[in-house]
């Protein structure tokens, strides 16, 4: 019998950028026939495995592309540890309708109380459901946007960050920002606005804001934006990382008794 029928679909199904296709037609095929399935049960099957192993893959690139920096998800979150935090309005965000109506998000909360963890677990759910995302904290994203404009790119960059459906910016308040920092952060928020959703993280209540951008006029106008369509998380409580660590200081002592 001649290969070249083979040697064909072969190469179509390269062609077509059809994998799981290629990987799997004859495996599928011996257990249709097996299972006594026609042709069209058969392409069934193997349309739905190329289905979701290309959403496999869809999903992957865009967590890469969101440079998340650790994979976190909410089903890891301690919800029960963090009583302040309104579960029920997290669960809801995950299902990301918020981004379809172009909201935000603005986590509050002292250091250690888990609002990185809940950034990176409603953005990991935009990238599962097929969204465009970027996670950057804000002293990084300062820095990035300064050095785009000594190097005559910043609008480039600007447009790049506008086009994504949810930006999270995590940690701001941490690190003072300069006048012009604070002038390029606020403008870049402002292009994202109404544009696509933003995610704050913050260890800062809103009215010591103004310590982070120098201007009382900046601050306001920065909020403005951002309140306009939000969603508060309150985190207030220990540290968990706190809390581990007093039990990791802990569990020799226990282990001795």
């Amino acid at each position: 019998m001649s290969e070249a029928p083979e040697l064909l679909l072969h190469h179509h199904l390269k062609k077509l950028r059809l994998p799981t296709f290629l990987s799997d037609y004859e495996k599928l095929a011996k257990q249709c026939a097996a299972e006594n399935r026609d042709h069209v049960q058969y392409l069934l099957r193997l349309s739905e495995l190329e289905l979701i192993e290309r959403e496999r893959r869809m999903i992957e690139r865009r967590i890469k592309a969101a440079r998340f920096g650790a994979v976190k998800s909410l089903d890891s979150f301690d919800f029960k540890a963090m009583a302040s935090l309104n579960k029920p309005l997290v669960m809801e965000l995950a299902r990301c309708q918020y981004i379809e109506a172009r909201e935000n998000v603005i986590a509050l909360g002292p250091s250690g109380t888990g609002k990185t963890h809940v950034a990176l677990g409603l953005g990991l759910a935009a990238c599962q459901k097929g969204l465009k995302v970027r996670f950057i904290t804000a002293a990084a994203l300062v820095h990035e946007l300064m050095e785009a404009g000594e190097e005559r790119r910043l609008l480039r960059l600007q447009k790049q960050l506008a086009s994504q459906h949810l930006l999270i910016i995590d940690e701001l308040g941490f690190v003072p920002l300069s006048k012009t920092g604070a002038e390029l952060l606020f403008e870049t928020i402002s292009q994202c606005y109404e544009r696509g959703s933003v995610i704050i993280t913050s260890n800062l209540p809103f009215d010591e804001w103004t310590e982070i951008f120098g201007s009382e006029r900046l601050t306001g106008a920065l909020l403005d934006r951002l309140t306009h369509h939000v969603h508060i998380l309150e985190m207030n409580g220990e540290s968990f990382r706190l809390k581990q660590s007093q039990k990791r200081r802990k569990s020799p002592k226990t282990e001795r008794t």
